[in-house]
């Protein structure tokens, strides 16, 4: 199951200055947690590992923790605290409207420079605009403290530094790295699915 992300726009109208966020989002991931008793692996990607360090804490049925290129954030931490304290070059930042996305122009080669043209010329399409207001929200909880976690280090990602994401792995209990860009679900699918099988 892959939860709408409210801040995204994934569940009704886009993020913006008075729309959803972080907390938001918690609970939309905490919602479909809660919903079953059947035993979770929870994988988290990019953005999706300071959602999910809230919202499995304390979920009786989550297992383990996947997290693939993803930011992994102590309590108290948000999102602006793992830059350098400037956007980052691919971003496109809209102040009055309080989103921003990914440059189009700039999708490809970040992120999905090792996936099919196919799916390169799909991503446009899917790009959406999110609530400013995540970057700065911190969460409440670290479930990988509590919680059995695999870090999957993506070695060729140009979205997230593999170095920020080596010092995020030191936190999982085990890591491993793959040579892939930023989306190897998409790049690398059999061995992300290998991997996700094995837990």
């Amino acid at each position: 199951m892959a939860p709408a992300l409210p801040s995204c726009g994934e569940a009704g109208p886009p993020g913006g200055v008075r729309g959803p966020g972080l907390p938001e989002d918690v609970a939309a991931v905490r919602q479909v947690l809660e919903a079953g008793d059947e035993p979770a692996v929870v994988v988290a990607h990019s953005y999706g590992g300071v959602v999910t360090a809230e919202a499995a804490a304390g979920i009786r049925s989550v297992r383990h923790l996947l997290l693939i290129s993803s930011y992994l954030p102590e309590v108290g931490q948000s999102l602006s605290e793992f830059g350098d304290g400037s956007p980052a070059p691919f971003l496109d930042i809209d102040p009055a409207a309080g989103t921003f996305g990914v440059r189009p122009e700039l999708l490809v080669d970040t992120f999905l420079q090792d996936c099919d043209p196919e799916v390169q010329a799909q991503a446009v399409d899917h790009l959406a605009r999110q609530n400013v207001q995540v970057t700065a929200q911190p969460v409440g909880a670290a479930a990988w403290q509590q919680l059995p976690s695999t870090y999957l280090v993506c070695a060729q990602d140009r979205g997230t530094p593999p170095r920020l994401q080596r010092e995020f792995a030191r936190r999982a209990g085990r890591v491993i790295e793959l040579d892939a860009g930023h989306h190897p679900f998409l790049s690398q699918p059999a061995a992300v699915r290998d991997l996700l099988l094995s837990l």
